[in-house]
């Protein structure tokens, strides 16, 4: 089985500083695994309201994460600064696929590769198409 080459800067769309904590090492010395989804997490909503995008409220877009994945190519931990590049890997009727990667400040070759698929749902839980106006936002992240 052939392993996915790291992924590149050029070919993400936007970025965002993520400074890493002493709290997110574990005991082997490198960032626990956790804690990469939680930074996918954290980037993933900051970029979403950053662009105008309500998560929280009455207006939020109510998207569920219905499969998510990571790929460790290399090491990461405290003290590294991180960029965490982001990308639309794919958009369907209702639902979409983006992918982050964490790089160490100022390399090229991505240290890890996460995705989330979601799927954006009505009040009830079912799925719902993507409206045009939001589709067009997620389209910024098309590298």
């Amino acid at each position: 089985m052939s392993r996915t080459p790291p992924p590149a800067r050029a070919e993400f769309a936007a970025f965002l500083p993520v400074q890493t904590r002493w709290a997110d090492n574990d005991e082997y010395g490198h960032m626990n695994n956790a804690t990469y989804y939680a930074i996918f997490d954290n980037v993933i909503s900051l970029w979403q309201m950053r662009q105008g995008i309500e998560i929280r409220g009455p207006g939020a877009i109510r998207f569920v994460v219905v499969e998510n994945g990571c790929i460790y190519f290399r090491e990461v931990g405290f003290p590294d600064a991180l960029e965490a590049g982001l990308r639309l890997a794919k958009i369907g009727t209702s639902s979409y696929r983006i992918e982050v990667a964490l790089f160490r400040e100022g390399e090229d070759e991505a240290a890890t590769l996460g995705f989330f698929q979601n799927v954006l749902t009505d009040e009830k839980g079912r799925p719902r198409p993507i409206p045009d106006d939001l589709r067009d936002v997620l389209g910024r992240l098309s590298p």
